[in-house]
């Protein structure tokens, strides 16, 4: 007969505890190292290792070996051995521990925050991957697009100056425009202003604000603002943040004559008999999803009102320059109206 002992059970409890830390703690945890160096290469390490000090010497931080160590996701021996090659091909300068891009190394990172943004610009323009999505695939795509495929991107985009979120896209020949607009939670109260730029760093407040669905091109009010919370609205919504968060959504400020479209509300509220003019489509609506709606009559003045109610509620039937369209919840919710 077996007796059950606590103390043999509880260790072998923190054992598994220990081993799963090992394996899955955030960056260095051995499950991620071994999916990283499986799928990586000495390239793709040093594109990273090229992009990670861009962003940092472009906000003034500089880095040194253990900095970089500690933020890649890959195992330590690999990021010394590519650090110690980027040194020999002089695309880095390491003075003691410090680690700084030289005028080589800072124009080829240059050219992979090109691939990514564009790649990112693709995403939001051509399908329909979630926005929350887009920074991830783009990750990956970056290493692969040549110069020459950045520059067919690029044309088929239209050359594109900023990415999906507001950052500058670089030209093929490293020139960089530059962001131009105030935090919001610098701004006054009654303030108007369109947003042009939405920090992705840190991922935990960009998350956030994706969450809180607020999207580059918005035009926004604010409407009330203390230490703790500002609250601003756009699209027919109100939004509450705190100033850490308002603080990495940039807007540029509209003169005082143009006029903010007040008691905007989403098509997906319009019940039967009531009829409502269409005002536009939500920034949320991107590419070619914003198109097709725009095809369909969703234009700015347009009449409509519900034509057919679904029993099961989704998709109805709404009638708009004399033709029934059907729409999910979901679309109909990206348009904006104002109620007759």
């Amino acid at each position: 007969m077996h007796t059950y002992n606590p103390t043999i059970a509880l260790a072998v409890f923190f054992a598994l505890s220990i081993l799963a830390y090992l394996l899955f703690r955030p960056n260095k945890g051995w499950f991620w190292l071994i999916r990283n160096n499986s799928v990586s290469n000495d390239k793709i390490v040093v594109e990273d290792v090229l992009k990670l000090l861009y962003h940092n010497e472009n906000a003034d931080k500089h880095l040194n070996i253990n900095d970089i160590i500690r933020t890649l996701k890959y195992n330590d021996k690999i990021i010394l051995e590519c650090i110690n090659k980027m040194s020999d091909h002089e695309l880095i300068s390491i003075q003691g521990d410090s680690v700084k891009l030289t005028k080589s190394g800072s124009d080829y990172a240059l050219r992979i925050v090109r691939a990514h943004r564009l790649w990112e610009k693709f995403l939001a323009e051509k399908t329909g991957f979630k926005e929350s999505e887009w920074h991830e695939r783009a990750e990956r795509m970056e290493h692969e697009l040549s110069k020459v495929d950045a520059d067919i991107l690029s044309s088929q985009l239209g050359n594109p100056q900023f990415d999906p979120h507001g950052d500058p896209i670089p030209t093929n020949t490293g020139k960089i425009a530059k962001i131009k607009g105030i935090p919001v939670s610098e701004l006054p109260i009654g303030t108007i202003g369109r947003i042009v730029h939405i920090k992705d760093k840190p991922e935990i407040i960009y998350k956030q604000i994706l969450a809180e669905n607020i999207h580059i091109g918005s035009v926004i009010r604010i409407m009330e603002k203390t230490p703790a919370r500002i609250e601003f609205h756009s699209e027919g919504e109100a939004f509450v943040l705190a100033p850490i968060m308002a603080g990495n959504i940039t807007v540029s400020v509209l003169e005082k004559d143009v006029v903010f479209e007040e008691n905007l509300a989403r098509l997906s509220i319009l019940k039967e008999n009531e009829t409502a003019k269409i005002i536009g489509i939500s920034k949320e609506i991107r590419g070619d999803s914003r198109r097709r709606l725009l095809d369909l009559g969703f234009v700015k003045g347009a009449e409509v009102k519900i034509d057919l109610l679904n029993p099961l509620g989704d998709p109805k039937a709404f009638l708009i320059k004399g033709t029934s369209i059907a729409l999910r919840h979901n679309q109909a919710s990206k348009i904006l109206i104002q109620k007759d």
